[in-house]
């Protein structure tokens, strides 16, 4: 599956953003989907994630409350609908494909878990 993120761009504290992510290639209802993001100088870091089938999401804590993960499997669309952001959320958002349900340990988090990438788009967010 081929991935292309976009929707990023320069917004106020407190404003929000839409994140897309465009799929191509191979069905697409089969994959989880997650977000992740990468601050300067920092590690790439879990954002947030979605069941194949559309069910349970997960977020890490930093955004919870604040972010919301959806799909489109019809339209082959994966969403992040970034609300209240704040200068702390400054970073190239990524979203990932991965082809297993399981969280088990925490796999859901961890970058070695998912196989496909798309290119990032670069939020900043001014205080």
């Amino acid at each position: 599956v081929q991935l292309q993120a976009s929707g990023g761009g320069l917004v106020q504290a407190g404003g929000s953003l839409r994140l897309s992510c465009a799929a191509s290639g191979r069905p697409f209802r089969r994959y989880a989907m997650g977000w992740f993001r990468r601050a300067p100088g920092k590690e790439r870091e879990f954002v947030a994630r979605l069941r194949s089938d559309g069910g349970s999401r997960y977020y890490a804590d930093s955004v919870k409350g604040r972010f919301t993960i959806s799909r489109d499997n019809a339209k082959l669309m994966v969403y992040l609908q970034m609300d209240n952001l704040k200068p702390e959320d400054t970073a190239v958002y990524y979203c990932a494909a991965s082809t297993t349900d399981d969280i088990l340990d925490n796999s859901h988090k961890k970058t070695a878990s998912y196989g496909y990438w798309g290119q990032g788009t670069l939020v900043t967010v001014s205080s």
